[in-house]
């Protein structure tokens, strides 16, 4: 049900009292206005907002590998090849 001219108290905090009144100073306009607007401006952004959270799908991909490789242990298996690969090049500058 909406009431034209719908008269309320409303209690401000102190903090926001001072803020709401520097702006009605700024742009000489009553409190009831800078009130208001206030309302009006924050109300407008929140109905701007998405009603319901972005939703985040994750596509599957199939990567080609082999049943029985461990997936989980692809770094391991990289390390591993680096140390082979260092030590074949170790072993090969020491050969005269």
């Amino acid at each position: 049900m909406y009431l034209f001219g719908m008269r309320t108290t409303l209690t401000i905090d102190d903090d926001l009292a001072a803020i709401l009144e520097r702006e009605r100073i700024r742009k000489g306009i009553t409190f009831k206005q800078v009130v208001n607007s206030i309302l009006r401006r924050g109300l407008a952004s929140e109905q701007a907002l998405p009603t319901s959270p972005h939703t985040i799908r994750t596509r599957p991909h199939h990567f080609g590998f082999k049943p029985g490789i461990d997936l989980d242990k692809l770094n391991q298996f990289a390390d591993e090849l680096e140390s082979e690969a260092f030590v074949h090049s170790y072993r090969a500058a020491e050969q005269p």
